[in-house]
């Protein structure tokens, strides 16, 4: 078993659903991250493929310049992903509750997931789930930093060190059936002088990213 009920656990384990059910127009990590991001995307994705964004919000961090064939979203608040201007189509789903992603087999040349993995307590299911829905040669790309809602994150990811979580996210990727072996990208934050230290400012959120692709038949 990849993870321990306790490591399942949250701080906060009311109902997912009502944490999210007011919007939050807010950027959850800052703007290196995002740029970091976006070049991420331009560089492995395709134009004209489908695309599922999940754990989305009413941010989009594909590149503006690429065009796709279609782009689903997924989240847990409605106001917010209506908000996004790149998805053509989006669901509301809480994946703690209901582990089945509601597309066919072989959908989508590549899903995607920013800064949201921590929340899954059933990590497993939803990436055999997102095996499932790739096309061969499909690509997931999951991101991560080191924010997060800390009583939403699981107990694995909350007592984690950075390099605990990227091999979490690793056995995440390897508990897909099939997946490719993960390859990771970190860029750590910029270092800073003490003295911007001590006023607080400088350096950045560190940028994670573990990329997998369903092979060939």
């Amino acid at each position: 078993m990849l993870l321990q009920p306790v490591q399942r656990t949250k701080l906060d384990d009311t109902d997912d659903t009502l944490f999210y059910a007011e919007p939050r127009f807010v950027t959850h990590v800052d703007e290196g991250f995002i740029q970091q991001l976006t070049g991420l995307y331009r560089e492995r994705l395709q134009p004209q493929s489908s695309i599922l964004d999940l754990m989305s919000s009413w941010v989009s961090h594909l590149p503006e310049d690429m065009e796709f064939e279609r782009v689903e979203g997924h989240g847990l608040n409605a106001a917010e992903l209506a908000r996004n201007s790149r998805l053509d189509r989006f669901f509301v789903q809480d994946l703690n509750q209901d582990l089945k992603l509601p597309f066919p087999d072989r959908q989508f040349d590549a899903v995607l997931n920013a800064v949201s993995v921590q929340y899954l307590q059933y990590p497993e299911a939803i990436f055999s789930e997102i095996f499932r829905i790739l096309k061969p040669g499909g690509i997931v790309i999951v991101s991560f930093s080191n924010r997060m809602f800390y009583q939403k994150a699981i107990q694995a990811w909350r007592d984690g060190s950075e390099p605990d979580r990227v091999a979490l996210v690793k056995g995440y990727l390897a508990s897909g059936p099939g997946l490719s072996s993960p390859e990771i990208v970190i860029r750590a934050a910029p270092t800073v002088s003490p003295f911007l230290q001590l006023l607080g400012l400088g350096g950045g959120d560190p940028f994670y990213a573990a990329i997998a692709s369903r092979p060939l038949d």
